[in-house]
């Protein structure tokens, strides 16, 4: 029997590219988004079942689990992909902005894990990833609620292994550096510094540094993991992916906590 992956956030970006990935390599992909009725090239592949999933709306995530394992028989592999980014200081923050970057990032992620247990825990197989973030073990300025999300998800993965593991049930995080995706768009949310002075000009100076801060395209190098820890069978937990990633994580193991902060004030104006 083919194999089946699940992925969230299939309308662009990470999740776009590896469901393309997973497709071409002869999986059964269910490829799930806020609004499916927009897509139109997913649709056009075999094998390939496009459909509504709000990881904020449990309702939509029960439906879909039970309409792809009633269409595939079965999910071998999830990809938690779907994000959201708040950016901004914290004092100004809203209990909206809190709560919606947890809701997607965290409780949204759990909500759709939890849905797609049983069915692994009943076949004793199956491999979730978790598509974190470079942001998930380095901080960066005024990406505090960001940041709480993955280092979140990073604890939770690492977490949970305890109790799948001898179930069968493997867990991986991928963590990509700056890649050029709708992260940076339509799934960002700049948080207003309300008229405090003393955080908007340097939250100012970071956004154009953001805005000019180099973003690889290759996204199929971040699919290219994603479909290697989901296949490789091993126990390995972490998966960063671009240079910028992989320097930032070793740089922040060579350094204390001081010497790592000071170095990243400097580079990011402050």
């Amino acid at each position: 029997m083919k194999k089946t992956v699940l992925i969230t956030g299939a309308s662009s970006g990470f999740g776009r590219a590896a469901a393309n990935l997973f497709h071409q390599n002869g999986w059964n992909v269910i490829a799930t988004m806020r609004s499916p009725e927009k897509e139109n090239e997913l649709t056009a592949l075999t094998d390939v079942f496009v459909a509504k999933l709000d990881v904020t709306d449990k309702a939509t995530i029960k439906t879909t689990i039970a309409q792809g394992i009633e269409k595939f028989g079965k999910i071998d592999v999830l990809v938690n992909n779907a994000g959201y980014g708040a950016l901004g200081a914290l004092e100004p923050a809203t209990e909206e902005n809190i709560k919606k970057q947890f809701d997607v990032n965290v409780f949204g992620l759990i909500a759709v894990t939890q849905a797609v247990l049983p069915g692994m825990r009943e076949q004793k197989n199956g491999v979730i990833i978790n598509v974190s973030s470079v942001g998930g073990r380095v901080t960066f300025p005024f990406s505090s609620l960001y940041h709480a999300t993955k280092f979140a998800v990073e604890g939770l993965t690492e977490s949970i292994q305890y109790e799948l593991n001898p179930l069968g049930i493997r867990l991986k995080i991928v963590e990509p550096g700056g890649y050029k995706t709708e992260f940076s768009g339509r799934s960002m949310t700049l948080i207003n510094s309300d008229g405090i002075d003393d955080y908007q000009a340097p939250f100012d100076n970071f956004i154009k540094l953001l805005d000019n801060w180099p973003m690889s395209e290759n996204l199929g190098e971040v699919a290219d993991v994603i479909y290697e820890a989901a296949t490789d069978g091993t126990e390995k937990l972490r998966y960063p992916v671009g240079h910028d990633a992989t320097q930032l994580v070793q740089t922040r193991q060579q350094m204390d906590d001081v010497d790592f902060k000071k170095m990243m004030a400097a580079q990011t104006g402050f």
